[in-house]
């Protein structure tokens, strides 16, 4: 037999493999293109069939519990978002925003809103504001160029915590928290370090479920003007939508997915959604404008 020659029993040789080898090889590639987009998934990635068609049951049961929630930070854009769309889905008995100042509002949904104002710096003289809810939802944060690097450090870590602790304490059983993509405390980025080290300390206080939200960069309409983000925003808006949902995404996809997770029921004490998994979870229904 030469050295073209395929082998009869259909193994075939190095240069010319014959159809047993071609099925192996396919059936490899396979695998690892399965495994490649199951660790892409990441942990709690994605919503099935099932989970999107069960949300209407889903939010009824949860309204039906008459559970309390508070936001902290709901005059940013993610909290701004977040607030509407609670109030639009009345998933919560008791709505509390917990912030520095006294947000106005004109619409008639919001006149049974609460407000706590409190002085971050004395969190402690504020301990009431933060008894009584079932859920909270933290959505502080500042940045860098706004607030200095130890302005920053403070808001987003030290706030943050305090926050969380007084939570805990407060009687707090499901505690969300807006962290960012990459978070990582042994990263050099200050940003992205601090992000990492507050999911880490806010886990430690053993909350019965403990949700991180870990979204890329977030796409809206800033009130607060922001050129950078502009910018950024801008150039994500430009790319192919497959390529820029993996780094970047509306915010409110990202409320969506919050308060999709929120209603479902979880025995997982920590939940860890990345980027592709808020995109999933967060189709789950496209009613929600921003």
């Amino acid at each position: 037999m030469g050295r073209g020659d395929a082998d009869p029993r259909g193994r075939g040789d190095s240069l010319n493999p014959g159809p047993a080898a071609l099925s192996a090889a396919a059936a490899a590639l396979l695998a690892a293109l399965l495994l490649l987009w199951l660790e892409d998934a990441g942990p709690g990635a994605g919503s099935s069939m099932a989970e999107t068609e069960a949300l209407p049951k889903l939010r009824e049961d949860f309204r039906m519990q008459n559970k309390s929630v508070f936001i902290l930070g709901a005059s940013g854009e993610t909290g701004r978002v977040l607030l509407k769309e609670i109030l639009e889905q009345n998933l919560f008995s008791k709505v509390t925003l917990i912030g520095r100042r006294k947000l106005t509002f004109d619409e008639e949904a919001y006149k049974n809103v609460n407000q706590e104002v409190v002085d971050f710096e004395k969190l402690d003289d504020y301990a009431s504001a933060f008894q009584g809810h079932d859920v909270g939802f933290c959505c502080l944060g500042t940045t860098r160029k706004k607030a200095g690097a130890e302005g920053f450090v403070r808001v987003d870590r030290d706030y943050v915590l305090k926050s969380a602790e007084l939570a805990k304490a407060g009687g707090c059983k499901h505690f969300n928290l807006l962290s960012s993509k990459g978070a990582d405390k042994s990263s050099n980025f200050l940003y992205l370090q601090v992000k990492g080290e507050v999911e880490a300390r806010v886990e430690e206080l053993q909350f019965e479920r403990y949700s991180v939200f870990r979204p890329g960069v977030l796409l809206c309409d800033r009130q607060e003007s922001r050129p950078g983000e502009w910018l950024v925003r801008k150039f994500f808006g430009s790319l192919p939508e497959s390529w820029a949902s993996g780094h970047s995404v509306p915010v409110a996809t990202v409320v969506r997915a919050m308060l999709n997770n929120a209603v479902n029921p979880s025995g997982k004490k920590k939940e860890l959604l990345d980027n592709n998994a808020i995109h999933d979870l967060g189709k789950a229904n496209d009613s929600l404008e921003p």
